[in-house]
């Protein structure tokens, strides 16, 4: 087995490798400036892992592997412009380096460059592959659309909330493994396991980062620490909160919730000490557990020697214990 760091620097250098045409420089500098700066490439070496655990050359799954990783840059340009982000990986956002236009025109190129490389899998499993990178294109930009209506929705359903992040961001995580385990000769059986593998322990991982964001140390986690609270976005601590608030605490927070002009500082410690009085924390760190548990029964049914899967065990524990 390929070690995860191994296939990392595979990626970078296909990534590296990647031509697009000098002209029109507007359409294609900003694709080759988003593809450079930076990020782990996990999703790319998922595929690659997936494959090589059923005994296929990782070669042969590049092509695939790219593909997911400028399809995900592609979301990133868009959502972006749709954020006005000014940043992203501690750069200037492609639509602030151009304008808009540039960045929406170019992310659509991103798109169509992604399906180019995708088909560059064998014919055999080329239909299978084609329509599961389609439903996962779909169930991302709906995944956006409602993280976007959730911004001016009164009431979120934990429900709807969790759906929201698997549709976001864990189904191109289960993507990744299944078109990864096909590449490798896996049977579709083990490759939906691996998929449901894929969408658990993204959830997971989402629920954690709403975690971390309150409570995580922000010289170790690397984002500001209470700006989901600063920004009044609804995560998973929230929701909680307002199912478990009575009526005084529900009042309370509100009141901040609802604060157009607040100091961030006391913001923050106001309702961190809610969240502490409803013992939201146990409870995400609970929903956590419960998707990690669920995602380690999907990777135990796949029919595979367990010394075959420990590869994805661990990296799966490296991704779930992060610095707090």
């Amino acid at each position: 087995m390929n070690t995860l760091k191994h296939l990392q620097l595979l990626i970078e250098q296909a990534v590296t490798d990647l031509q697009y045409p000098v002209q029109p420089a507007e359409l294609y500098e900003p694709i080759t400036y988003i593809l450079s700066v930076g990020g782990k490439r996990m999703r790319p070496a998922l595929l690659l892992m997936a494959c090589d655990l059923f005994g296929g050359d990782v070669n042969n799954a590049l092509h695939p592997a790219l593909a997911i990783e400028v399809f995900h840059n592609f979301t990133l340009v868009h959502d972006d412009i749709m954020d006005n982000a000014p940043l992203r990986r501690g750069k200037v956002t492609v639509h602030e380096k151009w304008n808009p236009n540039v960045a929406i025109l170019s992310g659509d190129v991103m798109l169509v460059e992604a399906y180019k490389l995708m088909m560059q899998v064998d014919a055999s499993i080329l239909r299978e592959v084609l329509e599961i990178f389609s439903n996962t294109a779909v169930g991302v930009c709906e995944g956006q659309q409602f993280d976007m209506n959730f911004e001016r929705q009164v009431n979120v359903e934990i429900a709807d909330y969790l759906n929201m992040i698997r549709l976001k961001t864990a189904v191109l995580l289960g993507c990744a493994l299944k078109i990864g385990a096909l590449i490798g000769g896996a049977t579709m059986v083990d490759a939906d396991l691996l998929c449901t593998f894929g969408e658990q322990l993204g959830i997971a991982f989402q629920l954690q980062d709403d975690i971390l964001d309150v409570y995580g140390d922000p010289d170790k986690f690397g984002k500001q620490v209470g700006g989901d609270i600063i920004s009044n976005k609804k995560t998973y601590l929230l929701l909680k909160a307002l199912e478990l608030a009575d009526a005084q605490i529900k009042t309370n927070l509100h009141q901040w919730l609802e604060a157009t002009q607040f100091d961030s500082i006391e913001k923050v410690k106001a309702v961190t000490t809610i969240y502490n009085q409803l013992d939201v924390r146990q409870h995400a760190e609970q929903e956590m557990y419960n998707f990690t548990t669920q995602a380690f029964s999907a990777l135990d049914k796949v029919n595979l020697p367990s010394d075959r899967k420990q590869f994805l065990r661990d990296f799966a524990d490296s991704l779930m214990v992060r610095e707090k």
